[in-house]
C-alpha cells in the first residue's frame, strides 16, 4: 500500500512538472511569436546587384551607391507596405563594407532582411576585365584564382556579414539572393569571349552561389536562387536581362537590367520572403 501511494506521488509530481515546463515551452514559443509579429520592417544590404545598378532610374540622394527606383528591393517594399524599408545596399560592396556601412538601420523591429554580396570579395570585375581584354589562358586561370578565394576566405567573410545580421536584427527572416549565370551557351553572340570562356565563367557563377548557399544555410538563413528565373535571358539569349559589355557606362556591364529585376530578382525574392 505503501508502495502505491508513492508511486502515485511521484507520478503526480512528474505530470506537475511536465505540464510547467510545457507551459513554459509555449509561453516562450508564444513570445517568439510575438515578437516576429511586431518586427514587420524590411532592409535590403549588399552590393550593385542589390543595389539596382544597371537597371537605371538611380535615385540621386544615393550617390555612387546608385540605388535604383526599380531595383527588386523597391520593388518589393512598394508592393508589401512593410512598416519600415531602408535600403542601404550599395554598389562595390564586399563584406566589410556591408559591416561597416550598412547594418545601422537593423534592429528588433527588422522582420525580412534580404542581401547579395561576396562576388566583389571574389573579384568579379576583375576576372570579367581579364576575359574581356587578355587572353583565353589568362581568363581561365583568373577564374581560378577566384574559385580559389571562394575556397579559402569567402566562407569566413560571409560568416562575419551573417554573424552581425543574426546578432542585431534576431527576429528577421534573412533571404540571401545568389547570382545569375551571364552567358546563354552556342547562343546568338556572333563575337567577344570564347565558349570554353562563356562556360568557365557560368561555371564560376555555380561555384560561388554554391558556397553561399552553404553559408546561408548553416546560419539559418534562406537561399534565394535567381539561375532558373533568367533561363532564356542571359546574355547571347534573344531576350537578354542582362548587360553585356557596357563600354561607355562600364559599371554597368554584367548586371541584370531592370526586367532582370522585375521579371527574376523580384518574383524569386517575394516567393523566399
Amino acid at each position: 500500500m505503501r508502495l502505491s501511494r508513492i508511486t502515485a506521488y511521484m507520478s503526480s509530481l512528474l505530470l506537475a512538472v511536465a505540464f510547467a515546463l510545457t507551459g513554459a515551452a509555449a509561453a516562450q514559443a508564444d513570445q517568439s511569436t510575438d515578437q516576429r509579429a511586431a518586427a514587420t520592417g524590411y532592409v535590403a544590404l549588399g552590393d550593385s546587384y542589390a543595389s539596382g545598378v544597371g537597371a537605371g532610374s538611380y535615385d540621386s540622394a544615393s550617390g555612387n551607391c546608385k540605388r535604383s527606383k526599380v531595383a527588386y528591393p523597391v520593388l518589393w517594399a512598394a508592393a508589401n507596405s512593410p512598416a519600415s524599408f531602408d535600403f542601404t545596399a550599395c554598389t562595390g560592396a564586399r563584406t566589410g563594407d556591408v559591416l561597416a556601412n550598412q547594418l545601422g538601420p537593423l534592429g528588433s523591429g527588422t522582420g525580412l532582411v534580404s542581401i547579395s554580396v561576396g562576388g566583389n570579395d571574389a573579384g568579379f570585375s576583375d576576372v570579367m576585365t581579364t576575359c574581356v581584354l587578355q587572353s583565353e589562358a589568362n581568363c581561365l586561370a583568373r577564374i581560378n584564382e577566384a574559385r580559389a578565394f571562394v575556397d579559402s576566405t569567402l566562407p569566413g567573410n560571409l560568416d562575419k556579414v551573417y554573424s552581425a545580421i543574426d546578432a542585431k536584427a534576431p527576429a528577421a527572416h534573412v533571404v540571401v539572393l545568389g547570382y545569375p549565370r551571364f552567358y546563354k551557351l552556342n547562343g546568338t553572340c556572333a563575337a567577344g569571349l570564347s565558349e570554353k570562356e562563356r562556360s568557365a565563367i557560368n561555371d564560376a557563377a555555380d561555384y560561388l552561389n554554391a558556397a553561399t548557399a552553404k553559408r546561408a544555410a548553416d546560419h539559418g538563413f534562406t537561399f534565394a536562387d535567381v539561375t532558373p528565373a533568367f533561363t532564356g535571358h542571359e546574355i547571347c539569349s534573344g531576350s537578354p536581362w542582362l548587360h553585356s559589355v557596357e563600354w561607355l557606362n562600364p559599371s554597368e556591364s554584367y548586371h541584370p537590367t531592370a526586367p532582370g529585376h522585375s521579371g527574376a530578382y523580384l518574383p524569386v525574392f517575394t516567393a523566399a520572403a
